[in-house]
This record gives structure tokens, sequence and C-alpha cells, in this order.
């Protein structure tokens, strides 16, 4: 039997503050019923606070994970961390996460996917894990959202949160962990989604910060075609390259964008609403943490050889889907 990457733990960490639909509809022209018809969302949570990071929500869902496995922080071999919020445009923050848990022996790095950050990262841990190089390789997904949305653009800030999950990969010859992937990315999506300022392209001026260049930019009806064609394509696609069946599939865990495209993915896989992790109405969109935090959530009823597909769209375009095994019992 091969060596695969099996999921052996997560954890999650979400703010305490909540900024509901309520909460929004006294900054700019919108309304509870508009916000959920649309998006499904009710409340999303924000990190304030001086200088807090990305890294803050990181450190704390990693030592959460060590604490549930009962590793220490010196075993980590690898972390990944998933991000399109690093704290700073250099070092990576997975560096910076390292160094606040005392995981002196991992090196590590930032992986930029946008929404399909996390599939990204799972799926280039996994190498390290099959080719035997490592035992323990942390991924962690996560953004800090509201660090870069305008909150008197209506069009973008009901949509995104804050939040971070993570995950730990280790060795399985049993035949569970992640099977197979496909990953997609198309370029030239990047006029509907994208950041203006702040790259090396154009960098950050007075002007660029005036213009509110250094928000999140995006035209909602280009995306959401592109979204629900695509994260709807590519998951049917990995169950029919894997000879799956709808009554194969335990679980299906779709980015937390819009749940007009979480239902369209799950209707073309043929699974109904009881086989679909859905937290958006709680969380809203966490950008690279919306899948971790749904297996955090969803844990305790995971059970061990359930046949499980993660699915993810992202701006830039990127998307992608994973099948895995799930390789314990809570």
């Amino acid at each position: 039997m091969r060596t695969t990457a099996a999921i052996t733990a997560v954890q999650g960490y979400l703010p305490d503050f909540v900024l509901s639909n309520a909460v929004l509809e006294t900054m700019v022209d919108t309304n509870d019923a508009w916000i959920t018809e649309r998006t499904g969302i009710k409340e999303r949570r924000i990190l304030k606070g001086k200088d807090q990071g990305l890294s803050v929500m990181a450190v704390e869902a990693v030592r959460g994970l060590c604490a549930k496995r009962g590793i220490d922080v010196m075993e980590i071999d690898l972390l990944i961390c998933c991000t399109v919020t690093a704290d700073h445009v250099f070092p990576a923050t997975a560096n910076i996460i390292c160094d606040k848990l005392g995981a002196k022996n991992a090196w590590g790095f930032d992986l930029n996917a946008a929404c399909s950050g996390f599939l990204y990262g799972l799926t280039t841990g996994s190498q390290f894990i099959e080719t035997g190089k490592y035992k323990k390789v942390v991924v962690v997904g996560g953004d800090k959202m509201s660090s870069i949305i305008d909150y008197t653009d209506r069009a973008t800030c009901i949509i995104f949160g804050d939040g971070a999950g993570a995950v730990l990969l280790e060795p399985n010859t049993e035949g569970l962990g992640i099977i197979d992937s496909i990953l997609r990315a198309d370029g030239s999506g990047c006029q509907y989604l994208h950041q203006k300022a702040g790259g090396s392209s154009r960098p950050s001026t007075a002007r660029t910060v005036e213009n509110k260049e250094h928000y999140v930019y995006q035209e909602g009806k280009a995306v959401f075609k592109f979204a629900v064609t695509n994260m709807a394509d590519v998951s049917a696609e990995i169950m029919a390259k894997n000879n799956l069946k709808s009554d194969d599939v335990a679980w299906l865990v779709p980015h937390q964008a819009n749940k007009r495209i979480i239902d369209a993915t799950a209707h073309r896989m043929g699974l109904d609403d009881s086989r679909v992790m859905v937290n958006i109405e709680k969380f809203g969109n966490t950008t690279s943490g919306t899948l971790p935090l749904c297996l955090w959530e969803w844990e305790p009823r995971l059970k061990k050889g359930d046949n499980i597909i993660l699915s993810a769209f992202g701006g830039g375009f990127t998307w992608g889907a994973i099948f895995l095994k799930w390789a314990y019992n809570s």
C-alpha cells in the first residue's frame, strides 16, 4: 500500500467580535433580507485590536491543533500558510507563526491562491508526506479579510469575515488520506477579482490609498458566473475520475463564498443538503479559512473511511477539488 498524507487533526480559531447584517445596515446601503437572499450570510467574525494580523489567529489554531493531537510544536517539520492577508509583504507569515509557537525545527512558506489557497496548500503539503521527506506537515488556511475590505462598498463588505483553521498531515498506509486532487488556474480572471494596488506593478502611493485601491475589487456577476460553473464542474470531474457515485460521497466541503454556488455544486454532484457542510451564515467568506473551519466544526460527525470532496473557487481565477478518505474517528 502506498503512503498517503492523512489529516490526523484539525483545529480552528474565530475572533470574538460578531459583525451582523443588522450592524451592516447602519454602515452601508443594504439590509438583512438583501444580503441573506443573495449570499446566505447572516453574520461574520472580525479580528479587532492594534497590530493584530493573521498570525494571531493562525497561532491559536496551530497551538490547539498540537494540543489535540498530543504533539509538541518541535515535532512540526513544515508549516504552509495559505492566505492573501499576510502580516507583512515579507517575511512570510509562516515564519512568524513558527516563531510565535516556538516551532524551531520547522521551515515554512506562504501560499497565495485566494479562496482556493487551502486546496493548493493541502496538495502541496501532501507531497512532502508521500515522498517520505517529512512526518508532520501543518497546513494553515486563514485570512483577516477585514484588513482589505472597504466598508462603504456593499458589493464586498457583506461577504467577507476573519478566521483561520489548521490541519496536521501525517503518513498513512491504510488507504486513507488524500487520494486525488485536481487544481486549476486562469489568470485572465484577474480583472474581475483582485486588489488593484500594493504590488510591484502598482506600488503604494498617497494616490492609491486615496483612491481606495488597496481594498478588494470584485465584479460580482462575472465572478459568480465563473464560480458556479467551475466549482461544480471540477467537483463532478474528481468524482468521475475516481469512479465515485453520489451515494459514495459522505460529505462535500465547499468553499463558503455564496450559498447559491454551494447549492449548485451539491446539485451537480447529486448530494442533498444533509451531506453538505455549510456555515456561511455564521462566518461569511473567510477565504483560505473556509474549508478547514468547516472540517473543524463537523469533525465530531466524521467517521474513519468517509469519502470527502473538498471544492473551492478563488480570485485570479483559481479553483479545484480534493478527494480524501477521512483517517480517524473523533
